[in-house]
């Protein structure tokens, strides 16, 4: 069953369509966390089951853990790296992709927390990971970003050795407590600039990710979540939809196209 509750910002009447421009194309923001990863069977970052269970987060997501033991942070990393190929988008990863393509050139951007490459797979094009990418990996010593998810680089918990200069060890592309997200920039404009703002499995705890909720807010984005549980920062909402993203998200993005010219 789905459970749907709406919460109205308080002394505000307005609706969706009201923020469709009438000069230019609608412009659309999306921010996901690990709730929509979760209906696919990716580990939660927090929970009883949840991926960190068993782990301090300063032994294995810190630039200091994979100091003093990179080793341990890289088997902590190879594990969700072949997690990879045992989970499949879900319905709520297809109907971004949906939305997407019936959106205007340049009027969609999907930022999303998960490192996990669940939205590419369901679709989705223009997209920021401002946590990194379990598929890519960075070698230390010249920066060269490259894919390494052939079964040889997945079998074992051998580090992997740079192919361009031959460095004997990289790291996961990951961004680790204490690091900068990537594309910040890109990403705040997006949103700053969006005339809808979608959160989709958002706990509104991590930040910079939770702060661009207020930034939408404060730049007259109409603002919608989607969520199992009200987020901590669920009074920005001119709607809050509380269920499964899976079950909600494409019932939404069927209202939002219909209104698309």
């Amino acid at each position: 069953m789905v459970s749907i509750q709406i919460v109205l910002a308080p002394s505000n009447t307005v609706t969706l369509a009201d923020f469709f421009p009438s000069d230019r194309p609608l412009r659309v923001a999306v921010l996901t966390g690990a709730g929509i990863s979760a209906e696919s069977g990716v580990r939660t970052f927090r929970g009883q089951d949840g991926l960190w269970n068993g782990h301090r987060l300063e032994e294995v997501a810190t630039p200091e853990a994979w100091i003093i033991d990179s080793e341990k942070v890289w088997r902590f990393y190879q594990e969700r790296r072949r997690q990879l190929g045992e989970v499949e988008p879900n319905p709520a990863h297809y109907a971004l992709a949906e939305l997407e393509m019936r959106m205007d050139d340049g009027c969609f951007t999907l930022i999303t927390q998960n490192v996990d490459d669940l939205h590419e797979r369901g679709g989705s094009e223009n997209l920021i990971h401002m946590h990194g990418e379990l598929r890519l990996v960075r070698c230390e010593a010249c920066e060269h970003k490259f894919e390494a998810m052939d079964p040889k680089h997945l079998e074992d918990d051998e580090f992997i050795s740079c192919p361009e200069c031959g460095h004997a060890k990289v790291r996961p592309e990951i961004v680790w407590f204490g690091e900068m997200p990537f594309q910040m920039t890109e990403l705040q404009q997006a949103v700053i600039d969006c005339d809808l703002f979608l959160v989709i499995g958002t706990s509104g705890n991590v930040y910079p990710a939770a702060g661009l909720l207020c930034q939408a807010w404060e730049s007259d984005s109409y603002c919608v979540g989607i969520n199992l549980e009200p987020p901590l920062n669920v009074d920005l909402f001119h709607e809050f939809h509380q269920g499964s993203a899976g079950e909600l998200l494409p019932l939404l993005v069927k209202e939002l196209t219909d209104l698309l010219p």
